[in-house]
């Protein structure tokens, strides 16, 4: 189908026909003419493509030439009569080929029988192949394309877009008509069929256009959604050109052009695949994102990658196209196909009514007239949850009038009223949000937002773009509120009804992330502008500094909890020093928990939920305390102790082993553990000795426990590596370590818990499993000097272009006596066990570590000492330490 005031003229210089025809007649064998003619086409359109020529040129002349090839192929067989055809079907049909397009072709019969055409059928089949051809084909006869047509809808989509080669053009017109929609699929059916077809891959295709790898073709907003609107219109219309869908009222001008110029510039990504990649490549990865970006002329800045560029470009083209396929095929449903129904209409109020459940303006003058019931509309959707939706008129007409919002029309103070009516609607707030977003409202209110439309950052931690990423928070926000929430997110759903004003969460989380792609702290950036927006919409100055707050410390919480040490209770008070009280820190919570949902659906796992739970928990208790009555420490153990002693001596455990054992483990160890903690590995200690044996201890969440993980106790003889060597028994197991606790106790026995999840992130709770998990451990551990080197695994595709540079940074923590060692590096397989050899060999102890995996990198953190218990301090020994992990990380 053609596109925009666009006609394709052949350009015949680009190869010489009768050149070749007459290359052809003096060759002895017409294989090797063919082979070189498709060579040499290709290499001329690659060199033009490269040189900026139109793409539609590129497309639709390469198939115009391969029509020729084809043609002159087809008149070397001696076809017995005129009762078969050639045809080009698919997207050969509609005259679209990319170098490594499917060429879909139809051996088109006039009769069931095809006795007579077998023999040179075969034969130029086999030619086909023989040149280098990739065909798609199919013989069919009249009778079996009406058959298999009306069995199969993507039978009949891809016979409808047909075009003569060679033979009678009477037979493909016979088929044609065969195939009208006044004898098989009517209009109706075809459109039911194929919009339930985009949905289910849509569905396949997680149902959003900003996938970090995005399939061109399939993907919401592809070129398969473009394909979709010419299959309904032509359906109907029986039409071949866009430019006549306009002038029966189906599309305007303007939606013609986002058309079109969504479709050039996915046609140029995909010929920028085929040609990279030598084969029919739909799927934009990560391996060619940076490369396609680079040959389109994108650069570096000191703001955004070239690559992140260049991905903004497309995710806009996409957002344009899939609204407005969404737009298109609802307004052929309602206009067209339903246009003749009886709805029932409802009067909103003088300006809006639903007909059918939909809302819809009155007056097609309405916006124009009054600009802000293009605010006023979302409102009434979110005062009225049972109005479904937007009519597709009515769409069409926010489309039309979005550009009247601008710095006059937000500065309107009865339009900052509506915008915030909707955030104090007691409904689906979010769900209006997103409408907004879809129809380009949303940006333009706030031109902060619309900065951030189609914004990747070029990783594998953030997978949306951050438009996207916003309102999944937004929509797990809300999801709080739900019933059903109390089981996957027990605490958020039970803070998020006592906050004290909802909007004040929908306002820091449009907000959250919005100072991205604009140079400096995003945190800040984000923090200032919402302020700003408080101001100009007569927020207090109370929830402004509450909203503001939240912003620039949207990050704190994740960081603290999966970063520090927050068994420690000088951690906790530092926190709490900041969040100052339990109301900011009950936003903070619930706005944590929904950012952390939103950015990558693999980082929520029930250790990282039981983190933020402990977190909120510690600081709420110490924030009821009061800030400047923190716990003493030596109250804190001595109150440990109490609770633990009582506890062991109920089951019959004896005194005096339980205070022999306790006084070799130091106050520390008191600290870390909750009494519950140290009953079960005291008196798994206790019950082991005197065996010379390591001692595993495996403790589940149980079936009823949300949130925790496995955790894995281990007590034996301290000896050099064996961080290293426990580290790779457990990778050798599948397992991957979100925490580490470890303790020595004075007499040099080790007291080291570990925190495991499995590989899909979830606790261990199989018995035989965690059995067969002891055994191992045992086994390993028993004697680490044998323990075998670790097999580096393949690196998965994604991780080999992300350039993430190992960091270590090196601090103190006097208030512990220890050092704290943060690490930044490219996610593999045994890398803690690295690690281990690597504090190995510089004679470092480790206390404990935080373990956090965040798409391709890892952000761990360490506690670590000398071997004499002493802070690393030396500044030569702290160089030395951080340039062997960035040697042996770095590469």
């Amino acid at each position: 189908m053609l596109l925009h005031h666009y006609r394709f003229e052949p350009d015949t210089s680009l190869y010489d026909l009768h050149a070749f025809r007459a290359e052809l007649a003096g060759s002895r064998s017409p294989i090797a003419p063919f082979k070189a003619a498709l060579r040499e086409l290709q290499t001329r359109l690659d060199d033009q493509f490269r040189a900026g020529a139109d793409i539609r040129d590129l497309v639709r002349g390469r198939a115009w030439y391969l029509d020729q090839l084809l043609a002159i192929a087809w008149a070397l067989q001696a076809w017995p009569d005129d009762g078969i055809a050639l045809v080009a079907v698919g997207g050969y049909g509609r005259g679209e080929l990319h170098p490594h397009s499917d060429i879909d072709l139809l051996l088109l019969l006039a009769q069931d029988d095809d006795t007579a055409y077998r023999e040179p059928l075969t034969a130029f089949i086999t030619f086909l192949w023989d040149i280098g051809l990739e065909i798609g084909h199919s013989v069919r006869s009249l009778n079996d394309c009406e058959r298999e047509a009306k069995a199969d809808v993507t039978v009949i989509t891809n016979l409808l877009e047909s075009r003569l080669i060679a033979g009678p053009e009477s037979l493909r017109v016979a088929m044609q008509q065969r195939l009208s929609a006044s004898n098989i699929w009517p209009a109706d059916r075809f459109f039911e069929a194929k919009w339930q077809e985009q949905i289910s891959r849509h569905y396949r295709y997680n149902n959003s256009e900003y996938h970090l790898e995005p399939n061109l073709k399939s993907s919401p907003g592809g070129l398969r959604d473009i394909q979709m609107i010419g299959w309904v219109a032509k359906r109907h219309f029986d039409t071949e050109q866009y430019t006549d869908i306009v002038a029966k009222g189906f599309m305007n001008d303007a939606e013609l052009r986002i058309l079109s110029q969504g479709q050039a510039f996915l046609w140029q990504v995909r010929y920028a695949l085929h040609m990279l990649t030598d084969r029919a490549e739909d799927r934009l990865l990560f391996d060619h994102q940076r490369t396609i970006a680079d040959m389109f002329g994108f650069r570096d800045t000191p703001e955004r990658l070239a690559v992140e560029q260049f991905m903004k470009r497309y995710y806009r083209h996409v957002t344009a196209l899939a609204g407005l396929n969404d737009m298109l095929l609802q307004h052929f449903d309602e206009v067209i196909l339903r246009g003749k129904e009886a709805l029932e209409t409802v009067k909103l109020n003088e300006r809006f009514e639903t007909k059918g459940g939909y809302i819809q303006a009155r007056s097609r003058t309405l916006f124009r007239e009054q600009p802000a019931a293009m605010l006023e509309l979302f409102l009434l959707m979110a005062q009225h949850p049972e109005i479904e939706g937007v009519r597709a008129d009515t769409i069409r007409l926010i489309r039309d009038h979005r550009h009247q919002i601008d710095d006059h029309y937000r500065d309107e103070p009865r339009h900052q009223r509506l915008f915030m009516a909707i955030m104090r609607a007691p409904g689906n707030v979010p769900r209006q949000l997103r409408r907004m977003n879809r129809y380009g409202i949303l940006g333009k209110y706030l031109p902060e937002f619309g900065r951030a439309v189609g914004l990747m950052q070029h990783d594998l931690f953030h997978i949306y773009t951050v438009d996207a990423h916003t309102l999944r928070l937004l929509k797990f926000l809300h999801g709080f509120r739900k019933s059903d929430a109390k089981s996957d997110f027990p605490v958020a759903a039970a803070l998020i009804p006592q906050l004290p004003k909802l909007e004040l969460l929908w306002i820091a989380g449009l907000f959250h992330d919005i100072g991205k792609g604009r140079g400096g702290d995003h945190s800040e950036i984000g923090a200032r502008d919402v302020e700003q927006f408080c101001q100009k919409h007569h927020v207090s100055l109370h929830d402004t500094n509450l909203v503001s707050w939240l912003v620039e410390h949207h990050l704190l919480m994740s960081m603290t909890a999966q970063k520090r040490d927050i068994t420690d209770p000088d951690v906790i008070r530092d926190f709490a020093l900041i969040v100052r009280n339990e109301t900011r820190l009950d936003y903070l919570y619930v706005l944590t928990v929904a950012d952390i949902n939103a950015t990558n659906p693999t980082l929520w796992n029930g250790w990282r939920a039981s983190l933020l739970r402990q977190l909120h928990a510690e600081t709420k208790r110490a924030l009821r305390r009061g800030l400047n009555n923190p716990p003493d420490r030596d109250d804190w153990v001595r109150e440990t102790k109490t609770e633990a002693r009582s506890l062991l001596q109920t089951i019959g455990v004896n005194r005096g082993q339980i205070d022999q054992l306790w006084d070799s483990l130091g106050e520390d160890y008191f600290l870390q553990y909750a009494p519950s903690e140290i009953v079960w590995q005291t008196q798994g200690i206790l019950n082991h000795n005197p065996s010379p044996l390591p001692l595993v201890l495996i403790s589940a969440p149980t079936a009823d426990m949300a949130e925790g993980g496995t955790k894995v106790f281990i007590h034996t003889r301290s000896v050099d590596d064996l961080f290293a060597a426990t580290a790779a028994a457990m990778e050798q197991l599948g397992l991957s370590i979100h925490d580490a606790r470890i303790a020595t106790s004075h007499n040099d026995w080790t007291l080291n818990t570990f925190i495991v999840l499995d590989s899909h992130s979830q606790p261990i709770r199989d018995p035989a499993y965690i059995e067969e998990m002891r055994q191992h451990l045992v086994e390993e551990l028993d004697d680490p000097d044998d323990y075998p080197t670790i097999v580096t695994r393949h690196t998965p595709r994604q991780l080999k272009h992300f350039k993430v540079p190992t960091e270590v940074i090196i601090e103190q923590d006097p208030a512990n006596e220890r050092t704290l060692l943060e690490l930044t590096a490219p996610d593999r397989p045994g890398l803690l066990a690295r690690v281990g050899r690597i504090f190995m060999e510089q004679d470092i102890a480790i206390s404990a570590a935080k373990i956090a995996t965040l798409g391709e990198r890892v952000e761990d953190v360490f506690f670590i000492t000398t071997k004499a218990g002493e802070p690393l301090t030396d500044p030569e020994r702290q160089q030395q330490l951080r340039e062997r992990l960035i040697e042996v990380l770095g590469v």
